[in-house]
């Protein structure tokens, strides 16, 4: 039989590189707020007839906007995004373009201030965080009837956080080359996360729970074994089959929902990985008590069918 169980610090290791990458990411990179998270104004310019880029940063630059983030689209729209304009600000600005360029469309504008982006921050920060305590509490009271079910919760959360840090530094990698920017589908993306982690992660315990109570061993590593190959399959192709939707949707309906897309399916790859091979092994060390192999200290035994 196959043992995946019985390399389970291999795949403890291949995470830890993954956690290494996404804190090394994060410290160099960093997030890139969007107004929601950081106040300011975006608004987006339509001109009528072409205008160079270089050419709109030079006027830009002469209205004192240097600080100002200008992104252009591929259908030569111009999006701007810098401190918080006023309505003069705008008009001016619009009325310098006008001038400068010819005729233009206001497509959109958009502007959020200082306590209304803290406020934001502080409720997302508050969401992900009762999420995380509710799913440590539900999963405790679905395995209430196993030996220490605490354990299973725990294990599912440090799995889930594993999930969401891994995520959020690989977005913030991919965000440093690209440009992109943490905003609230991104936040959506990462509340998404959490329950197709805890999807995933209850059919391998469930079915782990199923094969105690139906004795297939008396070794409880025996038993995760069996069950992460039984369950190995369908996490795969349930996976797969949202990761073909997911990218469906990054294709044909575009920018505003980009964020949530590449979270979802960072989280998506990742929660996988954890809920078949990594959470299942951490049960296994605890209940082993093989903590002290992760110093390299203790060898585990085989696993036997």
């Amino acid at each position: 039989m196959l043992n995946i169980v019985g390399k389970r610090f291999w795949f403890f290791l291949i995470s830890g590189v993954l956690i290494i990458v996404a804190i090394v990411s994060l410290a160099l990179f960093g997030l890139k707020p969007s107004i929601e998270f950081s106040s300011g104004s975006i608004l987006s310019l339509q001109f009528e007839t072409p205008v160079e880029y270089t050419d709109f940063m030079g006027v830009m630059n002469n209205l004192g906007y240097e600080d100002a983030i200008i992104q252009r689209t591929g259908g030569g729209q111009f999006i701007i995004r810098t401190h918080q304009l006023s309505d003069d600000e705008k008009k001016a600005l619009e009325t310098t373009m006008t001038s400068s360029f010819g005729a233009l469309t206001e497509s959109s504008f958009n502007s959020v201030s200082p306590m209304v982006a803290s406020e934001t921050a502080r409720n997302a920060a508050i969401a992900v965080a009762v999420a995380m305590v509710g799913m440590l509490l539900y999963v405790t009271y679905a395995f209430r009837k196993m030996p220490r079910p605490f354990r299973w919760g725990m294990c599912f959360v440090i799995a889930l956080l594993h999930d969401i840090l891994v995520t959020v530094g690989l977005f913030s990698l991919f965000g440093h080359i690209l440009g992109w920017e943490m905003n609230l589908m991104f936040i959506t993306g990462i509340l998404a996360i959490v329950g197709v982690s805890l999807d995933n992660t209850i059919v391998v315990f469930d079915r782990m729970r199923e094969n105690q109570k139906n004795g297939v061993s008396p070794d409880f590593e025996v038993v995760v074994n069996r069950s992460q190959i039984e369950t190995l399959g369908r996490s795969l192709n349930t996976s797969i089959t949202i990761l073909i939707t997911l990218l469906a949707l990054l294709l044909f309906v575009g920018g505003s929902i980009q964020n949530f897309i590449i979270v979802l399916m960072i989280g998506l790859i990742a929660g996988t990985f954890d809920s078949v091979f990594v959470a299942p092994g951490l049960l296994v060390v605890w209940d082993k008590k093989e903590w002290g192999r992760f110093l390299g200290r203790k060898k585990a035994a085989p696993v036997q069918s």
